[in-house]
C-alpha cells in the first residue's frame, strides 16, 4: 500500500500541545517523539501523551478532517452541492455522481484515516512499556491506549463506509513495499467493534474537550450498529444493540440539548458535544471546514476577504426543511452584496439574479468560534477568514436521540414511548411540535431519518451515510432541482454508494480489484 506505508516511513507528526484540553495556541512544532519507533520511544506517560497528542494532529489536520475536502464523495447527498463551475471539479464530480478513482481530492479521504490509524497502532504495541507503579499511572497509561483505540475504531468506521473493504492493519509496519488484502466489509465492522468495547475498559466518564469517555465510546457504538443493520450488511439483529448503547448514554445524563443550535456551531464544547476534534488557528492547526468555505462568491466582507462557494444544500433539500426556528438558523437565504462605495451593502434574497449561485448556503457554518470566521451584522461583513478555531463535532447528543429512536423502533415492532420521547426532544429544541403519533414502523424511521437530515445538515457525511445504509439514491436523485449540477442520465445508483479507491493504490497493490462502477 503505497500511500500508506509511505505515511509510516516519512512523516513526521506534530505534536500538539495543551491547547487539546486547556485551549493554549502556542505555535506547534515537530517533535521527534512523534516518529514512535517501536522498542526505543516509551519511557514516560510525557511521551505517550505526546504521541497520543499527535495522532489527534494526525487526523485533525488540512489534507484529513480539517477540511471540506473530508467530504469529497459525500457530494452525492441531496445536503450538499457545489458550483457549476469555478475550481469546485473535485466535489462536483462527486455531486453529479460520476467520480473517479483519479480525484484530486479523495485521497485525503483515504489518506487521513491511515495517518490515524498508524499512529493508534504505534501507540497500542507501545504504551505498556510506560513505567506505571501506582494506580493512579496505571490508569494514565491505560486512557492514553483506550484513546488510540477510540481513533483507530472511529478512523476505520470512515473507511470501511466511504470505500467499502479495505485492509486490516492493527500492528505497527515497518516495510514500506508491503502490501495487503483487502478485508471484508464485515470483518472491517468486527475489528471497529472489537477496539470501542478495548476503549470502554480502558476509558473514564470524565468529560474532557477533545478526548473521548466511555460515553463517546458507545454513542459510536450505537451508531456503528445502527449502520450494520442496514446495507451492505444488513444485519437487523444489532438496531436492539444499537438502541441499547444510545440509551446507555441517554440514561447518564451527561449531555443535552439545552445549548441553542446556533450555539452549537459557534461555541466549542457544548453541553451536546460528546467527541470533537480541537483546533488551533496560533498553534499551526486550523480548521477550514466553517468560514469562508460556506460562504457565496459574490459575499465580500469590509476587509476584502470573499466567500469560497464550496458548499451549499440543494434548493428542494432547502424547500422541503420543516418550519422551524432550526431551519431559520441552518440555512443562509440572504445574501449581502456589497456596494461600490465598499462601505454599504445591498441585501437580496438567494435566488436573485444578482447571486451567482442562486442557491441557499449555510448559516450554522459562517461563524466558526465566536466570530472567528464571519464576523457580521444584519447589514454588514465586517471581517471574514478561512481558518478558525472552532471543534468539528464528530458525534454529538441530538445524534444519539434520534439514533434510539430508530433503532428501538426498527428492534421490535414499532415506535416505543421512549423512542417518541427521543425524537420530540431533538424536534422541541428545533422548534417543532411533537412528531405525530402512533406511526407505524417504517413510518417512524422515515421520520426519524428526515429529522436528522435536517437536525445534521451539511455535518460530515451524516445524511450521505443515511442514504447510503438505506439504499435513498434513486429517490435522492430524482427529487433534485433541473438547476443542479445534472447527473448523467442511465446512472447506476447502485454502484454510486461506494467512492473508488484512489488511483495512486494500485500501483502497489496491483492484486486489488477497484470498486464496481469505478
Amino acid at each position: 500500500m503505497k500511500t500508506i506505508n509511505s505515511i509510516l516511513s516519512t512523516a513526521i507528526v506534530t505534536v500538539i500541545c495543551a491547547w487539546l484540553t486547556t485551549g493554549c495556541t502556542k505555535k506547534l512544532e515537530e517533535d521527534p517523539r512523534a516518529n514512535l519507533t517501536p522498542g526505543s520511544y516509551f519511557t514516560s506517560q510525557t511521551d505517550l501523551d505526546a504521541a497520543v497528542a499527535g495522532m489527534y494532529v494526525a487526523i485533525a489536520r488540512d489534507g484529513s478532517w480539517g477540511f471540506t475536502s473530508k467530504m469529497t464523495s459525500y457530494f452525492g447527498s441531496d445536503d450538499l452541492t457545489t458550483d457549476p463551475a469555478l475550481n469546485k471539479g473535485d466535489m462536483r464530480e462527486f455531486d453529479r455522481l460520476v467520480g473517479s478513482s483519479s480525484n484530486g481530492s479523495l485521497p485525503n479521504q483515504w489518506v487521513g484515516p491511515w495517518v490515524g490509524i498508524y499512529n493508534a497502532n504505534n501507540i497500542i504495541a507501545n504504551y505498556s512499556k510506560v513505567p506505571a507503579l501506582d494506580p493512579a499511572s496505571i490508569a494514565a497509561k491505560n486512557e492514553s491506549a483506550g484513546n488510540a483505540y477510540f481513533i483507530r475504531a472511529l478512523s476505520y468506521y470512515y473507511l470501511v463506509r466511504t470505500f467499502g473493504p479495505v485492509p486490516i492493519v492493527l500492528t505497527p509496519v515497518e516495510e514500506v513495499s508491503t502490501s495487503y488484502p483487502r478485508s471484508s466489509v464485515d470483518s472491517v465492522y468486527q475489528a471497529i467493534i472489537s477496539d470501542l468495547q478495548k476503549a470502554k475498559t480502558m476509558l473514564t466518564t470524565t468529560k474532557k474537550q477533545g478526548k473521548p469517555n466511555v460515553y463517546a465510546v458507545s454513542a459510536i457504538l450505537s451508531d456503528v450498529y445502527l449502520t450494520m443493520a442496514g446495507w451492505p450488511l444488513n444485519k437487523t439483529a444489532n438496531y436492539a444493540l444499537a438502541a441499547a448503547e444510545a440509551d446507555f448514554v441517554i440514561q447518564n445524563g451527561r449531555y443535552d440539548t439545552n445549548t441553542p443550535y446556533d450555539k452549537v456551531f459557534s461555541t466549542n464544547n457544548c453541553s451536546e458535544s460528546i467527541f470533537a476534534l480541537q483546533y488551533s488557528v496560533g498553534g499551526n492547526l486550523p480548521n477550514r471546514s466553517f468560514g469562508s468555505t460556506s460562504i457565496p462568491l459574490e459575499e465580500l466582507a469590509l476587509n476584502g476577504n470573499s466567500g469560497w462557494d464550496d458548499f451549499y444544500p440543494e434548493i428542494n433539500f432547502f424547500k422541503a426543511a420543516p418550519v422551524c426556528t432550526r431551519t431559520d438558523l441552518t440555512f443562509h437565504t440572504t445574501i449581502k452584496i456589497r456596494n461600490a462605495d465598499k462601505v454599504t451593502y445591498t441585501l437580496v434574497p438567494w435566488n436573485s439574479p444578482a447571486t451567482h449561485a442562486q442557491h441557499p448556503y449555510y448559516e450554522k457554518f459562517r461563524a466558526g468560534l465566536n466570530g472567528d470566521g464571519v464576523n457580521e451584522t444584519a447589514n454588514t461583513i465586517i471581517d471574514m477568514q478561512p481558518s478558525t478555531n472552532k471543534e468539528t463535532i464528530i458525534i454529538r447528543y441530538p445524534q444519539v436521540l434520534l439514533n434510539y429512536a430508530e433503532a428501538s423502533a426498527m428492534a421490535g415492532g414499532g415506535p416505543t414511548t421512549q423512542g417518541y420521547a427521543a425524537i420530540n426532544q431533538v424536534r422541541a429544541r428545533a422548534g417543532e411540535a411533537p412528531l405525530t403519533p402512533a406511526l407505524g414502523q417504517i413510518a417512524f424511521r422515515d421520520a426519524v431519518v428526515f429529522e436528522r437530515a435536517y437536525e445534521c445538515a451539511g455535518e460530515f457525511g451524516v445524511r450521505w451515510f443515511d442514504i447510503v445504509r438505506l439504499q435513498l439514491l434513486p429517490q435522492v436523485s430524482a427529487s433534485r432541482d433541473a438547476t443542479e449540477n445534472p447527473i448523467p442520465a442511465g446512472t447506476d445508483f447502485s454502484k454510486k454508494y461506494l467512492a473508488p479507491i484512489p488511483l495512486s493504490e494500485f500501483s502497489v497493490n496491483p492484486s486489488w480489484t477497484q470498486n464496481p462502477g469505478y
